[in-house]
């Protein structure tokens, strides 16, 4: 496969099909990682707020950006994490992702996953109970989506989509 071969997305706009993976990536590595995958010609990053490490890919990204290449050669992914399933806290969480980037906008913005969990700050990803089990919000993906609409009208992404949903939740 070519790192060049794309696919177009419904919103008209070009995905390339290989990309580099930013999970479970420390800091000093991650920053490594995307400076060398531009320099090998990846254009796709991944990323996401939950992965702990999206201030250090963008500090590699500024460092290319305007060198080697051009924002507009690049296919910036970042996904909502559970706890910022809340109509309200999705532009919060995709400010963040931005202002951590260096990005003025995302070209994929998407649901990690279907099942919201409570916001209990910006670093407790995974809230749960006494007896561990998680403690989930009443926020259903549609209100979600909704609200992730909105950030395609702002500017502030260029497309959206979904992660780890199965057929009947896609289909909702």
């Amino acid at each position: 496969m070519s790192l060049q071969q794309s696919i177009t997305l419904s919103s008209g706009y070009q995905m390339p099909l290989l990309g580099l993976g930013t999970w479970k990536s420390s800091d000093d590595e991650v920053g490594n990682a995307v400076k060398a995958a531009l320099d090998c010609g990846y254009r796709h990053i991944d990323c996401a707020m939950c992965y702990d490490n999206e201030e250090s890919v963008g500090k590699a990204l500024s460092e290319k950006i305007g060198t080697s290449v051009q924002r507009d050669e690049l296919f910036i992914t970042s996904k909502l994490w559970n706890t910022m399933h809340a109509p309200k806290d999705v532009k919060i969480a995709v400010e963040k992702t931005l202002k951590d980037l260096q990005l003025d906008y995302l070209d994929l913005y998407l649901i990690h996953y279907p099942q919201g969990l409570a916001n209990l700050g910006l670093t407790n990803w995974e809230p749960t109970n006494p007896d561990g089990s998680y403690i989930y919000s009443d926020v259903h993906y549609n209100d979600t989506w909704k609200a992730m609409e909105e950030l395609v009208d702002e500017g502030k992404v260029k497309s959206i989509g979904v992660s780890n949903f199965n057929s009947k939740q896609i289909d909702d």
